[in-house]
């Protein structure tokens, strides 16, 4: 326990309190024992992505000629305080249109999360907050979704996102959201039991989530601070990351967390990992 606090010290030591728009100071990760409120995780699918060369996910070079199909995923986490989306998926324009190509992507989507949220019987008005993991495209898409929501996002990322005229332009959506920002983790329901994990490198506000589940226990939902279990395992940072060394600590980081939390973790894009969560309308908590 001892060393997990410690983990958890250097996770939250990035965390200002002054830019803590809606909760206090973040408290030290509990343990998912120690959460009192009730907690539920939905799993949506937010698309399908698959890449005719992999060379881009690996700066070493060994991914060259691989092929791999990538799942894409958005999460709904519900707690007594309101709700959260956690990434946005391909943009809803897919839906209808068949399998679209665009370099070494080939993308689909079947379902906006409009429809997924229906089959719980929500809609987009009923989502207090979103955020997202990091501002590529495949995370972002919907976010024209949701105006009535508020946006969480790191400082250095939402500066990432408006930095050029082509971004502003790309993240044209994200402008017209109610927005507050956060510098180093963020607590988002002020219980410790949701929380955003600054771990930049992929992009320089990249995050992660952690979910800390009264039944099934801590989750960590890795945005893609790893691609593939492969990633994982051989440390593999994909070329077009912001900044290779930060991705590398955000790495101990993370696996330091994960392995004193002894939580769940889900890489997103994996396949092979959100086969084990339960499809919506069923859910973990």
């Amino acid at each position: 326990m001892i060393k997990y606090l410690m983990v958890a010290s250097l996770l939250l030591a990035g965390c200002s309190s002054e830019e803590q728009t809606i909760s206090a100071p973040a408290p030290d990760l509990p343990d998912s024992s120690t959460t009192a409120a009730p907690l539920s995780l939905y799993t949506f699918d937010c698309g399908s992505i698959e890449v005719s060369d992999l060379d881009v996910f690996s700066s070493t070079g060994d991914y060259a000629g691989q092929t791999d199909t990538l799942t894409n995923t958005c999460y709904l986490i519900r707690h007594p305080q309101g709700d959260l989306l956690w990434d946005l998926g391909l943009p809803q324009g897919l839906v209808g249109a068949g399998p679209q190509t665009e370099g070494v992507f080939t993308m689909t989507l079947e379902k906006t999360l409009t429809e997924q949220l229906a089959e719980i019987d929500l809609s987009p008005q009923d989502i207090e907050f979103i955020s997202i993991s990091h501002s590529h495209f495949d995370h972002s898409g919907q976010a024209a979704l949701f105006p009535e929501s508020q946006w969480l996002v790191n400082k250095d990322e939402f500066e990432y996102m408006f930095s050029t005229d082509a971004s502003q332009v790309q993240n044209a959506a994200f402008s017209e959201l109610s927005k507050s920002t956060h510098s180093g983790n963020h607590d988002v329901f002020g219980d410790g039991s949701v929380m955003i994990l600054a771990l930049p490198g992929h992009t320089p506000g990249h995050s992660a989530l952690q979910v800390n589940l009264a039944e099934s226990g801590p989750i960590l939902l890795t945005g893609d601070l790893y691609h593939r279990s492969e990633s994982r395992e051989l440390k593999r940072v994909p070329r077009f990351n912001s900044d290779e060394p930060q991705t590398r600590e955000s790495m101990e980081l993370f696996e330091a967390l994960a392995r004193e939390s002894g939580a769940r973790v889900i890489i997103q894009h994996e396949p092979v990992d959100v086969a084990t969560l339960p499809k919506s309308p069923a859910f973990l908590q």
